[in-house]
């Protein structure tokens, strides 16, 4: 056999098998056209003419390496599928007289066939889509952009090594399968699942439990710092009980429902429970792979919207005023210095301070219980321990009623104490050996925002004068050491003038203060807006990306599964008639079971997400976003437009089904 032979039979088998190819090649030309998108953007020069470009590149190139894990699990699973359907067509080689070796190179002439329309395709909408999307960044970022076509010959490369790579090791996986199973059992194979399935109890209430943990994690987890810990594990049990609930647990369900002879012996009731026992023994785990996925998207665009739609919110909260100088070690000079620095270079832009703000402070952190903070360290080393984790931060009253109308007066042991994320609700605070009262717990702190990205709780303590702030001081040395903090300085303020002066100011005062001062941070407002701006934004970029290359994946998995229904109904569909039973009472009976099995994946979804959201909030918050309620609306919004695109995918894939079905495709 010539090497013709084997590519005009190959391309032969792929027109075909169309209906199955069609939807593969494209997800394949989707997915190397945004490889290379994202890719080439990650690279693209004109980025870093936009504010914060370095963080936009950054998170660019990160979502290379999501979309090429992604790629390489989902194209191997629809590969598989692919297979799959054909190992009949494959074991009818075998029995008319070809040899393995030869059903190996139609193989891997399909799959060069494949590869090559994929690439060739997928890089073409790629350059073409690419200087497109770099606009679209530019518009975002409000960023002028020069003009011309750009092609990275860094971005071709990576994808062609990224999908040869694939496609070489789908051919492998193939090829080795061929060789290891018999012509018989490749014959038999898509028989091979016609038993009835058995209940599996301990399966659906491991399922129950491992669903029931992640759920209860999300929902009790209450502090940012702890959540990082946990997110990861609550989302390994969520997956691993969706997948043992769709593949036990549903099975389980309709034996149970079927054991009871009173519910089950009902013309409608028998038809539905026995049909669909067979579809999610089939199908569970395809159902379970769209519910994963449809919750990803969900996640994925209701937190990345969030973050972009908040950028006002969190920008105006984080940093209330337009400059803040923070971080200063209070030496005899230090303060002075940087004091003189800011009015001298005041002075030079022509610039004026007003809504100054300005207080020493001490800052340490320790376990709160109850009405006690405990400094041994030795009891922070642990995920239980992580909601105990407190900051606390003492400020003279002097310093307090300097940014105060009235005046307030404390007596020795008396404090004022503010919570950032949580009320204290104590009478009483107990620190070392120092016990304090407290006179008034305050609803606000002028001058928090600086700890607002900090995921444990923050207590600001007013205490009344420096005699108490050195002791505690003395004390907090003696416990950490090493690792014990300074009394420092922080100090906010407005700026009045020509507004283009502000960032010249900015720029100076950082490098007049960084050679003159051990240690401080200046920040401002105007530069961290555009720092947010290109972080949310290349998050939303990457999110959009990855939500849609996940429903294509989801769509892809419903349209096989409807074909793969499909052909297993005909018999069913043929022996129903022959029994008597109408076409239309056929239709509606397996009408019911499609739209029960196609639902329940986004049902499921939706539920995870409802008790995903606690959790995620929290994460959001360590972003900075702590607005609920724009958080809450966007999730409804996606959750609302994902079910109408769902809708839309079922009613364009039953067409497929019925075809199938009924022989009319």
């Amino acid at each position: 056999m010539n090497k013709g032979f084997y590519f005009k039979l190959a391309w032969t088998n792929l027109k075909n098998n169309a209906r199955t190819y069609i939807p593969y090649l494209l997800t394949c030309i989707s997915t190397v056209m945004m490889f290379y998108i994202l890719k080439s953007l990650s690279l693209n020069d004109g980025l870093y003419l936009m504010a914060g470009g370095d963080d936009l590149a950054f998170i660019l190139n990160l979502g290379t390496y999501v979309i090429a894990v992604f790629a390489l699990i989902f194209l191997f699973y629809t590969n598989s599928f692919l297979m799959k359907r054909r190992q009949k067509e494959f074991a009818l080689f075998n029995i008319l007289g070809m040899e393995k070796q030869h059903v190996s190179r139609i193989i891997d002439c399909e799959t060069l066939l494949s590869a090559m329309m994929s690439l060739a395709a997928g890089l073409v909408l790629g350059i073409a889509l690419d200087k497109v999307m770099f606009l679209l960044l530019a518009a975002m970022f409000e960023a002028e952009v020069p003009l011309g076509f750009h092609v990275d010959v860094r971005a071709i490369t990576a994808t062609l090594v990224l999908f040869i790579g694939i496609f070489i090791l789908m051919d492998v996986h193939t090829r080795t399968r061929i060789h290891l199973v018999s012509p018989i059992e490749l014959l038999h194979s898509s028989q091979s699942g016609e038993k009835e399935p058995k209940a599996k109890w301990f399966m659906s209430l491991l399922g129950l439990i491992c669903l029931g943990i992640g759920y209860y994690i999300s929902v009790t987890t209450t502090n940012p710092l702890a959540a990082f810990g946990l997110f990861f594990v609550a989302v390994l049990l969520v997956i691993a009980g969706t997948y043992l609930l769709f593949t036990a647990g549903s099975i389980t369900l309709l034996k149970a429902l079927k054991k009871n002879q009173h519910y089950y012996y009902q013309t409608n009731h028998f038809i539905s429970i026995s049909g669909m026992i067979y579809r999610m023994k089939q199908n569970a785990v395809g159902l379970a792979n769209i519910c994963i996925l449809s919750t990803m998207v969900l996640v994925v665009l209701s937190s990345t919207m969030s973050l972009w739609m908040g950028i006002e919110d969190v920008v105006h909260s984080r940093f209330p005023r337009e400059m803040t100088i923070r971080d200063v070690l209070t030496g005899e000079q230090q303060i002075s210095i940087v004091e003189s620095a800011i009015d001298e270079t005041l002075g030079q832009y022509q610039l004026e301070k007003k809504n100054v703000l300005k207080y020493t402070y001490l800052g340490f952190a320790g376990l709160r219980q109850g009405d006690y903070f405990d400094t041994d360290r030795s009891k922070a080393g642990n995920l239980g321990s992580l909601n105990d984790i407190s900051n606390m931060f003492f400020i003279t009253l002097s310093d307090y009623n300097l940014n105060q109308k009235v005046p307030v007066q404390l007596n020795d042991s008396e404090i004022l104490i503010y919570g950032n994320k949580k009320a204290y609700g104590q009478k009483e605070l107990k620190v070392f050996d120092e016990l304090f009262t407290v006179k008034e717990e305050l609803d606000h702190f002028d001058g928090d925002t600086f700890m607002a990205a900090n995921t444990a709780a923050s207590y600001f303590v007013v205490v009344k004068d420096e005699t108490v702030i050195s002791r505690l001081n003395q004390k907090q040395k003696e416990v950490y050491g090493a690792m014990a903090s300074d009394i420092q300085y922080y100090t906010a303020f407005d700026l009045s003038g020509d507004s283009d002066n502000i960032r010249p100011f900015y720029e100076a005062l950082s490098a007049k203060l960084d050679d003159q001062c051990e240690e401080v941070y200046v920040e401002c407002q105007m530069l961290l807006q555009e720092i947010f701006i290109s972080l949310y934004g290349g998050l939303l970029f990457i999110g959009i990306f990855l939500s849609i290359l996940f429903m294509i994946a989801t769509i892809l998995i419903i349209y096989y599964k409807q074909i793969t229904e499909g052909y297993e109904d005909r018999s069913r569909y043929e022996m129903m008639l022959k029994v008597g039973m109408d076409q239309k009472d056929i239709r509606k009976s397996i009408n019911s079971q499609i739209l029960t099995v196609f639902f329940l994946p986004l049902l499921m979804a939706v539920i995870h997400i409802a008790f995903a959201f606690p959790i995620i909030n929290q994460l959001l918050n360590v972003l900075y976003l702590d607005n609920t309620l724009l958080f809450m609306t966007c999730t409804a919004g996606c959750i609302g437009v994902f079910g109408l695109g769902y809708i839309l995918v079922y009613f364009l894939t039953a067409k497929t089904y019925y075809a199938v079905v009924q022989k009319k495709g």
